[in-house]
């Protein structure tokens, strides 16, 4: 389906260097209907884990606005995607968030598919109906060393060089041995572009974050020491030079790898960061929170990889446990956080972990940046804003900005073809 959207060339248009966005591609409807019927349909979007759907007959949604997929693992073991809408009158296949069946079934009619998609079953037919010709529409699906990204366009962008850079970092995790412990969706009262905006940067974590910074700090994450670091009159980069402190040790352990930041227009950031004050996991007193350590690790290490990807996505990898985020919109003050913490899939409740110590660090960083994405929305939409200009502390705020109106720009030239 193409609309028109008469109003956003012109809003893009508007965009500086170094600048917050208009109010209306924050705040108005019609943005918000460009970016859930063209823009985000035109990308790679972060849907769920391997450990979303651990078994075969395991199903997961991904919705996002009025689209709906079905990402299921078949009974081969391959994690496909299909969109949620029978072949016989468009019915939802599936209503549930998750579930596990043998087949999907259409409520409506009954007609029944296969987990690989294929039509099985349709009654009451004419005699040159063809059940090969109705199956399940496909999406694309990409699995990143446990990740999955799925792309609602009928010609998805390339995905080479995210697949390479990201699998080759968190592969030693080995997501598919670990399971989903829990998961919060959280709806916050701001437009998506906000959200992801408050997660690009930590210029607010001092004033607002402690339970995050006791054991994650907030070096890495587009800030950098409070000074920069003065050796023999020339200034070093601070975040390498925390970076330095560990390169030998992780080196040793086989986990070290350069940084890599959205390189040559892509959209992927990975790095692997010292935790806080000697701490081995995210949680509340910096000690792992599940026994049963995960991927390579025998013993507790005091760092994570940090995974972030445009436009949707962060996930944080420690040595005990993931967590992941992705965000969808929902209307245009209102987008749906979804956190899912995983631990081995051997691990077991109230032995190896508990639910609560696991999610409270991000349980409460979230809290705290759905209050600062509220306020900042319902300041936006107010007549007093103006664009405003970045911090040197919020470059990935802008490497965000930056996708977005790049991407945005992409898509009405190929909603116009």
């Amino acid at each position: 389906m193409t609309m028109p959207f008469d109003a956003i060339p012109a809003l893009l248009k508007q965009v500086r260097p170094g600048y917050t966005l208009p109010q209306q591609l924050y705040v108005g409807q019609e943005a918000f209907e460009f970016d859930t019927r063209v823009m985000l349909p035109s990308v790679w979007l972060y849907a769920c884990t391997v450990a979303h759907v651990k078994k075969p007959g395991d199903w997961f949604l991904f919705e996002m606005a009025h689209n709906s997929v079905i990402i299921v693992r078949g009974r081969d073991g391959t994690v496909r995607a299909f969109h949620n809408s029978c072949r016989h009158r468009g019915a939802r296949v599936c209503s549930a968030q998750t579930g596990n069946a043998p087949r999907l079934m259409c409520p409506y009619h009954m007609w029944t598919y296969g987990l690989d998609g294929r039509l099985l079953a349709a009654r009451s037919m004419a005699e040159d109906f063809d059940k090969k010709d109705f199956g399940l529409i496909p999406v694309a699906l990409e699995n990143i060393g446990g990740l999955l990204f799925v792309c609602l366009s009928d010609a998805p962008p390339p995905i080479d060089r995210v697949k390479a850079d990201i699998e080759a970092q968190i592969g030693i995790y080995d997501l598919e041995r670990c399971k989903v412990a829990v998961q919060d969706d959280l709806i916050e009262d701001a437009n998506w572009k906000l959200v992801m905006e408050n997660n690009r940067e930590c210029y607010h974590c001092e004033a607002n974050h402690p339970e995050l910074l006791a054991c994650l700090g907030s070096n890495g994450f587009g800030k950098g020491l409070p000074e920069d670091v003065v050796d023999g009159g020339e200034r070093v980069d601070p975040f390498l030079e925390v970076i330095n402190a560990e390169r030998d040790s992780w080196k040793q352990l086989g986990i070290y790898h350069d940084l890599i930041e959205f390189p040559d227009q892509w959209w992927h950031r990975v790095a692997r960061l010292p935790l806080a004050g000697g701490a081995f996991s995210q949680t509340m007193d910096g000690q792992v929170a599940s026994r049963k350590l995960i991927g390579p690790f025998t013993e507790p290490n005091s760092s994570s990889l940090s995974v972030w990807t445009q436009p949707n996505s962060w996930h944080h990898f420690c040595c005990d446990h993931v967590v992941t985020f992705s965000l969808v919109p929902l209307a245009a003050d209102k987008t749906l956080l979804r956190t899912s913490w995983l631990v081995h899939e051997d691990a077991e409740e109230g032995v190896d972990y508990d639910s609560d110590n696991l999610a409270a660090v991000w349980r409460a960083t979230n809290r705290q940046d759905s209050h600062l994405a509220k306020i900042n929305h319902q300041g936006i939409a107010g007549d007093g804003y103006r664009e405003g200009p970045y911090s040197t502390e919020e470059k990935l705020v802008e490497f965000f900005k930056d996708f977005y109106v790049d991407r945005s720009r992409d898509a009405l030239e190929h909603n116009r073809a």
